[in-house]
């Protein structure tokens, strides 16, 4: 393995992707169990390269044409946040085409991951893959709260006997399946993570939906091809790796390496973005960073020794993207933004250095002493908090992250070519001298300096539009919130036993907040058919909205999400308990359910999500444009926006 590979390899965890997914988080969003399939009887796989057996937690059927191996750490964001992507993967594909593997790596340098590992491991040996990915989901929207002591209690959630758990997690007697996979890990070259290995194809950290998707089919037609030449389903996995998978130990040569993606992106450059070097440079480096992210952090060095290597030739542009679970990445941007307002790009830069060499100490009292260093008032940052004057700045700056998918931090885009994490210096220079030479073309056909960089984003490539679905409008048997009359209608194809539809609702509850008096909010169902309770507790709700209204259901609705994950959550006795909470007359709820009154209902708004292309949940159709998991805010008002905009709202 090289030096770069290696230095690359490190460095995967901060890998974006997808923000879901956020997902991320995931929809994030973002996790397995909420999408899933059992897996079918594991096959052995344990003689290919990159071995798979019964004894990995999995998702999908043992014979699908695709097999993911998932390298992946709890503690590590970036897994996290590529959950929105993988649950894409499934809702496309489905399980008979991807079969989705689990292998555990612990970085060295998390350390909360690795008994959240081992507890994982105990989990899905007493428990199987079910289990094992209820867990998993758990540990990840708990993600910072990684804690021994909650182990035991998400194993419970997750349907393993307590003293069993505690017993073989105590005597460490699953312990070396992590070992084990770790081992694999190093075998195969992923030292970071999240990696993937997608019929041994290399694709490695929190990639968008897109990067999965050319790979997948890619692999499903080579699948065909071999079963259609006559190899059984249960020998494509290994025949597939065989072919594209290379040892990490062989050189990285004769490897096979993700290409360099040469998109020009047409990313702008606004007159108040913070600049280092000259305007005129012939290559301009746009970077989405915050002062939280230690791999921002990482990579500043790199920047340095670009600017001092090329000098006049290269300027570097500063957009702010303060991730959501980065809490003091924000005000940190407001003190570099309020040096920027007072005193200019030196400024900014002063503090820029100064608050990435303070990380992690990013509290008040860091950021205060920082301001006096930098020679900005205190009480003017202070007041910038207060009153959020770069607002709209920053929104801006996180919007055109979101169209242009820089998902994560940091994310980089090279006159145009994106370049995501934090690379080595000289992948960086491989770009730069490509780009260089293109530009020294412009000088020579008479191009002022000056305009290069807007000549080559001429030709720049837009951001996609968004997705849209063809939904009719509801009528008035579903519950909804907000103005009947409203321009902007929302319906939320969701399911009540669906983690990451209760993760999104207070995202929802943001929007209503913003937007209530513009936006009318309706509830479709959609229960998923691998969650045996989801069902029950729709026809349920749906009764609670026959009998009592709007209001009722929406309380009803708080109430089942604040119960899910809960033992018995949304088994008949906690539906009826919960119901009576509302006011409604138990008798003729009970028959309700009893005579699945409402079953009708519920197939009629799952038919409609199924015709129109929406196969997971949550889904959201905003006057025709669908948002997909469970997104962040700053997504639902890029899209929103847009709708009221074109309904002249």
């Amino acid at each position: 393995m090289n030096k770069g590979t290696a230095i690359v390899g490190f460095f995967i965890c901060f890998f974006a992707g997808m923000f879901l997914m956020w997902g991320i988080d995931r929809n994030s969003g973002t996790g397995i169990a909420a999408e899933g399939a059992s897996s079918a009887d594991s096959l052995d796989h344990s003689a290919a390269a990159i071995p798979v057996t019964g004894q990995d937690p999995q998702w999908g059927n043992a014979n699908a044409p695709v097999t993911i191996v998932e390298v992946s750490d709890f503690e590590c964001p970036f897994c996290s946040r590529v959950g929105p992507t993988l649950k894409q993967v499934k809702d496309t594909y489905g399980p008979d085409k991807v079969r989705i593997v689990w292998k555990h790596n612990p970085l060295p340098f998390h350390k909360k991951a690795r008994p959240a590992h081992e507890a994982a491991a105990t989990v899905f040996a007493l428990g199987g893959s079910d289990a094992f990915w209820k867990f998993h989901d758990l540990a990840f929207e708990n993600q910072r709260s990684l804690d021994e002591s909650k182990l035991a209690e998400w194993a419970t959630t997750s349907g393993v006997d307590a003293a069993k758990f505690k017993e073989a997690y105590a005597a460490k007697k699953y312990a070396a399946k992590v070992d084990e996979d770790m081992a694999v890990a190093r075998k195969i070259g992923a030292s970071g993570t999240p990696a993937f290995r997608i019929n041994g194809v290399t694709l490695s950290g929190a990639q968008p939906f897109e990067k999965f998707k050319a790979v997948i089919d890619e692999q499903l037609a080579e699948a065909q091809k071999l079963i259609g030449s006559g190899t059984k389903a249960e020998d494509v996995y290994p025949e597939l790796v065989k072919k594209n998978y290379k040892a990490a130990e062989e050189p990285s040569s004769e490897r096979r390496e993700e290409p360099q993606d040469n998109t020009v992106w047409k990313v702008p450059v606004y007159d108040d973005d913070p600049v280092k070097g000259p305007k005129d440079a012939l290559v301009t480096i746009v970077v989405w960073s915050e002062f939280q992210c230690p791999f921002c952090k990482r990579v500043e060095p790199t920047m340095t020794q670009l600017l001092n290597d090329y000098g006049k030739d290269v300027r570097l542009v500063w957009k702010d993207n303060p991730l959501p679970f980065h809490p003091r990445a924000k005000p940190a941007a407001v003190l570099a933004l309020t040096a920027y307002k007072l005193k200019g790009d030196d400024a900014f830069w002063a503090a820029h250095g100064a608050l990435f060499e303070s990380q992690p100490k990013l509290e008040d009292e860091d950021l205060k002493a920082i301001a006096e260093k930098v020679g900005v008032p205190w009480a003017t940052v202070q007041a910038n908090l207060d009153a959020d004057k770069f607002g709209d700045k920053l929104e801006q700056s996180m919007d055109l992250a979101v169209d242009l998918q820089a998902r994560g931090t940091p994310h980089f885009f090279v006159n145009g070519i994106r370049l995501a994490g934090a690379q080595p210096v000289e992948k960086f220079k491989e770009i730069i001298d490509a780009q260089l030479a293109k530009a020294k073309a412009l000088l020579a056909k008479g191009t002022p300096r000056a305009q290069v960089y807007a000549e080559l984003m001429k030709e720049g490539k837009e951001p996609p539009p968004p997705e849209k679905k063809d939904v009719p409008a509801p009528d008035d048997t579903s519950p909804f919130k907000g103005p009947k009359t409203a321009k902007v209608v929302i319906q939320e194809f969701s399911e009540f036993e669906c983690p990451f539809c209760k993760r999104v609702s207070p995202t929802v509850d943001q929007v209503m907040q913003e937007y209530g008096g513009k936006v009318k909010l309706v509830w479709r169902h959609l229960p998923l058919p691998f969650h045996k309770h989801a069902t029950l507790a729709a026809e349920a709700a749906q009764e609670v909205f026959e009998q009592k209204g709007n209001d009722a259901f929406w309380k009803y609705h708080d109430l089942l999400f604040e119960a899910q994950g809960t033992p018995d959550a949304l088994e008949r006795a906690n539906l009826e308990k919960l119901a009576q909470q509302v006011g409604v007359d138990m008798a003729k709820f009970k028959q309700a359910l009893d005579s699945h009154t409402h079953k009708a209902k519920i197939e009629k708004d799952s038919e409609v999500a199924s015709k129109a292309g929406i196969n997971g949940t949550p889904g959201f159709v905003v006057n025709g444009y669908f948002i997909s998991g469970a997104q962040p805010f700053a997504q639902f008002k890029k899209i929103i926006g847009r709708a009221l905009k074109e309904a002249g709202g």
